[in-house]
């Protein structure tokens, strides 16, 4: 058996006061890693701060809201300041602002974009920049979601934004590859303040919070857990048992992992001369447009009482 050992290295995990973000860095520092804690709330990063070292592990706070070149630069000096160096880098921070599309705004849209998308570009930048410096090779690991992998009603930004996070891990996994930096996106599925709204989950995830376990069909069927469950991959993606996993999108939840599928040409038709409108239309029902694809995270199968 693999033993995970992430003794020396050092971590950034932005939006990791809480939640998801909490679990991926308490994951990290169990494993030996010493972590940046960071949160836009200076208290919240504190106290997750205080859990880390409570059980033995090392970690420091830096509140900063991740977006901007300065943030980014923020919390990659920090780590080396404290810790000598930076290894991993998990971008996390993330908000929400659903609205359908007519209703959307402007702030709505940018707010979002700028934080998973702007903030995973600028953390992912600065860390690059650093760990090709000091050698070594590195981690990133990129925080998606089922939406921007399949869309979402009333998540036009938060979709848009984590569909390019997947673009970005697949792009950089092949301009940092000579550096030895690894890059892949993590796809979580997990029971937080974001899917207990669900209103499918809702009932078992106050069972839970209750001392309940999650049923077998939440945690196998929809590989539906808890945040620990999921962030059970972060220390793996950063070991040097995962060196040669990079540019994958890897989905975590309850009992299951699962490997997405990058976007890919899944039919074609052909025309002699190339296509126009009246002949696609003649064709399309019976060649490439017979099955279309679906979109949409699908409905939990939740089994009748």
């Amino acid at each position: 058996m693999h033993m995970i050992d992430l003794s020396g290295k050092a971590a950034v995990v932005t939006g990791s006061g809480r939640g998801l973000g909490l679990a991926y860095a308490r994951a990290l520092a169990a494993h030996g890693a010493s972590v940046v804690v960071n949160d836009i709330d200076a208290g919240v990063a504190g106290e997750a701060v205080e859990s880390i070292t409570g059980a033995g592990g090392t970690a420091v706070a830096e509140a900063v809201a991740v977006g901007t070149a300065e943030a980014a630069d923020r919390l990659v000096n920090r780590a080396v300041a404290e810790f000598g160096r930076l290894d991993i880098l998990v971008t996390n921070a993330g908000i929400l602002r659903d609205k359908v599309l007519w209703k959307m705004t402007d702030d709505d849209f940018d707010a979002v974009l700028t934080t998973h998308l702007k903030g995973t570009f600028t953390c992912a930048r600065a860390a690059a920049v650093r760990m090709r410096e000091q050698g070594g090779g590195g981690t990133l690991i990129l925080v998606g979601s089922p939406a921007g992998q399949r869309g979402n009603f009333g998540q036009t930004n938060y979709a848009a934004a984590k569909a390019g996070i997947a673009a970005m891990a697949r792009t950089w996994s092949m301009e940092l590859a000579r550096a030895g930096i690894t890059v892949n996106a993590i796809v979580p599925v997990a029971a937080t303040a974001m899917t207990e709204t669900i209103p499918a989950f809702a009932p078992y995830i106050e069972a839970m919070r209750n001392g309940a376990p999650l049923p077998g069909f939440l945690r196998k069927g929809e590989g539906f857990g808890t945040p620990e469950d999921c962030a059970v991959l972060v220390p793996f993606l950063a070991s040097e048992a995962a060196r040669d996993v990079t540019g994958q999108c890897i989905g975590i939840g309850g009992d299951r992992v699962t490997l997405w599928s990058h976007p890919r040409e899944v039919r074609a038709a052909y025309a002699d001369g190339g296509w126009r409108p009246e002949t696609l239309a003649e064709a399309w029902h019976t060649s490439v447009g017979a099955e279309p694809e679906t979109v949409g995270i699908p409905a939990p199968r939740v089994p009748e009482a």
